[in-house]
């Protein structure tokens, strides 16, 4: 029996109606027109002049705008193109290299579309991953191709929107980032610029240099619990100044005792140490003599514990040159110093929240730092339930970092803070818990950075704690 198959049906293709077609020749003076025309706009265009809401980003995307969609990866990337009506006027998605070559190739790409369909401008939107997309942006900016950003998240909800598929690829994402654009779901791209990106680099790296340390640090305490386990009681901290010196040039029980008190005491002396740590030596030496540490493998054990020490040395000095440079940086932001006047708010905290802030002029208001941050307050509340209200936590997770430090160190140091924090927490109606004190704090913390920051003025401890709403009765407690 012969069964006859059915041909599958052929995929109709629809030409869009406004694309004029053009010859080469006409298509290359248009290409040329629109190349001269072309004007990137950023935040300093958008952002400085009021607030940018939904309807400002709305009205951006004009009918003379080709909007493009671009999915980042690390070596390649894939756009695709609309018009303000949301029509697909790119046949296929577009890949290109993450170099100048394939830069070059992907602005040609958009000119050419454009031409085509008589737009004017170029608008990219992407979606910020990782680092991959700071190159592509600042070239295009520097070209004329202006560059918003699309939330991530948003786009992993509306990935079904598209064609009722949870799938969700480097081909599919660009559409729908250009999507997003047109609708006006974008924000601005912030690149720190000059001084401000000479902040943000560095406290990445000390941040970098940080952890790297922490790392050696550990890698030390491991290999000194098997060759040295009585280290805690004779050294205190392993990597104190004293003990460092010492495992540099003794790493074993054994090489201790060899050394022995006069020994360690002038290892000290040439290392130019100061302190009461001189007094331990002989503590040292005692706890090497009856270490029960192992015996087996100590050559390799010496190795590695000298290496961690170097390691960590080395990092130490490093970070004491990229502190000092960053708070030579911090002194040139305009009113910065007015800062210090809160005492618990130092030159690394400081250093580390106006780096990750970046310029203070993009900002309207200090709630749109908070939103940055991720410590503004949402609720999820329908009819008679009433969710929890809790902090975001969307945003740069280093800025909230280094506000929540600000907050325990004016707690600890600051006594117009120790008097807020126990305000919050022994209040009759609603106490907070001290972490939800501290975050509150945090927040205070950044209502006077940017008020100080904006007009110049000098910190007032007594302004700042009668601008906070409490109970009349309370407030004369606490005066009191």
């Amino acid at each position: 029996m012969n069964v006859k198959m059915k041909e599958p049906k052929k995929q109709v293709i629809t030409q869009n109606s406004a694309k004029n077609f053009l010859s080469n020749q006409e298509i290359e003076k248009r290409v040329s027109e629109i190349e001269q025309e072309l004007k990137a706009y950023t935040w300093h265009n958008l952002e400085t002049n009021g607030k940018f809401i939904k309807n400002d980003k709305i009205s951006f995307i004009t009918t003379e705008m080709l909007i493009v969609g671009c999915d980042i990866g690390s070596e390649m990337h894939f756009i695709r193109a609309i018009d303000n009506r949301g029509i697909e006027i790119s046949k296929v998605p577009f890949g290109f290299t993450n170099d100048k070559a394939g830069f070059e190739k992907a602005k040609q790409w958009m000119l050419e579309l454009a031409a085509q369909y008589g737009k004017k401008q170029i608008v990219l939107g992407l979606e910020p991953t990782g680092h991959y997309w700071f190159a592509l942006a600042t070239w295009l900016i520097s070209h004329g191709v202006s560059v918003v950003q699309v939330n991530p998240y948003a786009v992993k909800q509306s990935k079904e929107i598209e064609d009722n598929s949870q799938l969700k690829d480097d081909r599919k994402d660009p559409k729908i980032i250009a999507n997003l654009v047109k609708d006006g779901n974008y924000g601005m791209p912030y690149l720190p610029e000059k001084l401000y990106a000479d902040l943000r680099r560095l406290s990445m790296f000390h941040d970098q240099l940080t952890e790297d340390r922490i790392r050696y640090i550990n890698r030390l305490h491991r290999e000194l619990k098997i060759y040295f386990p009585e280290y805690v009681n004779a050294f205190g901290k392993p990597e104190g100044a004293f003990a460092l010196e010492l495992l540099k040039a003794a790493q074993v029980p054994k090489d201790i005792v060899m050394l022995g008190e006069e020994g360690i005491r002038d290892i000290w002396h040439n290392a130019k140490l100061r302190g009461r740590g001189y007094s331990r030596a002989k503590e040292i030496v005692e706890y090497a003599k009856t270490s029960v540490g192992i015996k087996e493998g100590m050559e390799a054990g010496k190795s590695a514990i000298k290496w961690n020490v170097t390691i960590i040395l080395e990092i130490e000095q490093e970070l004491a040159k990229v502190e000092a440079e960053l708070h030579e940086k911090c002194k040139e932001i305009p009113n910065a110093e007015n800062l210090l006047e809160i005492k618990g708010v130092g030159e690394n905290i400081l250093a580390g929240i106006i780096a990750e802030m970046g310029d203070i002029e993009r900002f309207d208001d200090a709630k749109e730092i908070q939103k940055l941050s991720g410590l503004s307050l949402v609720a999820s509340s329908s009819g008679k339930h009433n969710g929890q209200t809790r902090i975001s936590y969307r945003g740069r997770k280093r800025l909230r970092y280094w506000l929540f430090q600000a907050a325990k160190s004016a707690v600890a140091h600051a006594d117009e803070y120790k008097q807020l924090h126990e305000y919050y927490t022994t209040r009759a109606d609603n106490p907070l818990k001290k972490k939800q004190s501290l975050i509150v704090i945090a927040c205070k913390i950044l209502r006077v950075i940017y008020a100080i920051m904006k007009t110049g003025a000098k910190y007032n401890p007594e302004k700042m704690l009668s601008d906070i709403k409490r109970p009349k009765v309370k407030q004369e407690q606490m005066a009191a």
